[in-house]
């Protein structure tokens, strides 16, 4: 029993893997975490630009403030020495290394510093002139990094070129940008994580329809839904439509078969009964039965083929085939079965059809061959394009139908003529073909040739 259970399982068919590209949430989560993290890196860095700026610019007009304050009150003392005719206000000048110093000093004269400076000097290049204010950050004193704002000015009573200098230690300057970047890239950081977060909501509940679409594909599956009947957004309407028309398609498609393998059941039934009983009573007319029963057996059979191949063509939505080439190889073929009628055809050249060639030449050699074997040696074929069909009409001078009879002509076996040879399932072929591929049949009366004109419509190819 093991090893027949062991056998069944091996023979169980699999359930189909699809082949996959990788999630589609993390794909939408991953180009949105990058973009983020691109555009706040951009901003953060210009805004970092333009903070750090304002500071030191807010921190150099202090500087000048000072600067223009020694300035206005610099003069030349007896000797040609620089003096202040009020000292600074602020007490910083007065400590020693304080970090907040100032200096003048000329070519060729001794430098005049501020008491903070003790023992120091700020370096003097008297190999430019600074007529307007110059900001600079210096290194040039251990341990300790300057910003500088220095001018040059012409005392009125000296012929030297004074270098006015007002230098600050950058700790506070610098302290207050460490804490401006880090308040930024923390407020950056939380932001971007934020932003991923409501990407990553986004995305869970901008896809849920899709689960949604997922789980009621199952219900199908197991029998408990025969389409998708949930509401879904308007997104994903379109494609639940085609879904649901996809599975109609599909069932149509089952029920045809099941339809038409019945019926070929039903009308292969009674000719092999009655082939059966024949051959159990060993009936004289043993021989002439079974070929008569078996040519009703080939007209089903043939029949429900022909529907079978034209349903199976159908779903190829790019069928299409030209009218007229289609048309001259029938006219050619019926014209050798009977060379005494005369085919006349008329219309466009260029028009095409959305069905397959081989079913188009079924089509109209059934209508062609009717019209030459039942007509009076005339037949016209009329072609045209019509409103999203092309229409073919097929006349002929024959005797013409009553209208009351035309209906059962479109019944499998129905001849009105049983003089002729045939199986009369022409017409009736022609019209299934037709209606499959949602086309149109119809009989009617020829005006011009007064006998019977058969009106086949099918969609035009674009």
């Amino acid at each position: 029993m093991a090893d027949a259970s062991a056998a069944g399982e091996d023979f169980t068919p699999e359930r189909p893997v699809a082949r996959t590209t990788g999630s589609l949430s993390r794909r939408m989560i991953g180009i949105a975490a990058v973009w983020i993290l691109v555009l706040l890196t951009g901003g953060g860095f210009a805004l970092d630009r333009v903070l750090t700026t304002a500071i030191t610019r807010n921190f150099d007009d202090q500087l000048e403030y000072v600067l223009t304050a020694l300035i206005v009150s610099a003069e030349i003392g007896p000797e040609g020495e620089v003096y202040f005719n009020r000292e600074p206000a602020d007490q910083r000048f007065l400590e020693p290394y304080s970090g907040l110093y100032w200096q003048v000093s000329g070519a060729g004269r001794e430098d005049f510093p501020s008491r903070s400076l003790w023992d120091r000097r700020l370096a003097f290049g008297g190999a430019h002139n600074d007529l307007g204010i110059h900001g600079y950050d210096s290194e040039q004193f251990p341990k300790e990094k300057l910003r500088i704002l220095e001018r040059d000015v012409k005392l009125p009573g000296s012929p030297v070129r004074w270098r006015f200098k007002v230098a600050q230690s950058r700790d506070g300057l610098d302290a207050q940008i460490r804490t401006l970047r880090q308040t930024l890239l923390t407020s950056f950081l939380l932001l971007a994580l934020g932003l991923i977060v409501m990407a990553a909501l986004q995305t869970f509940y901008g896809l849920w329809p899709l689960r949604k679409v997922r789980e009621e594909i199952a219900r199908m599956r197991s029998g408990q839904s025969r389409q998708i009947d949930r509401p879904m957004p308007v997104e994903v309407v379109p494609m639940v439509e085609e879904l649901n028309g996809l599975i109609a398609h599909n069932e149509r498609q089952a029920e045809e078969a099941r339809r038409h393998a019945g019926n070929l059941a039903h009308a292969l039934k009674t000719p092999l009964t009655v082939i059966m009983n024949a051959a159990t009573a060993q009936a004289d007319d043993l021989a002439p039965t079974v070929i008569r029963e078996a040519t009703t057996m080939r007209r089903q059979v043939d029949h429900h083929l022909a529907r079978a191949r034209a349903v199976g063509r159908r779903g190829n939505a790019h069928s299409r085939c030209d009218v007229w080439p289609s048309l001259e190889s029938v006219e050619r073929a019926v014209g050798r079965l009977y060379s005494h009628v005369r085919f006349d055809l008329d219309g466009p050249r260029d028009l095409q059809v959305h069905v397959e060639r081989q079913d188009l030449d079924e089509m109209l050699g059934n209508l062609i061959e009717n019209a030459a074997k039942y007509g009076g040696g005339s037949v016209f074929v009329t072609v045209s394009a019509q409103a999203g069909y092309v229409e073919f009409l097929v006349e002929d001078d024959g005797r013409g139908i009553a209208e009351d009879d035309r209906a059962r002509l479109f019944d499998r076996g129905a001849r009105l003529d049983t003089g002729k040879p045939g199986t009369g399932l022409g017409l009736a072929i022609v019209r299934d073909v037709a209606e499959i591929y949602d086309g149109t049949v119809s009989l009617e009366e020829s005006e011009d040739l007064g006998g019977l004109m058969v009106r086949l419509r099918l969609p035009a190819a674009v």
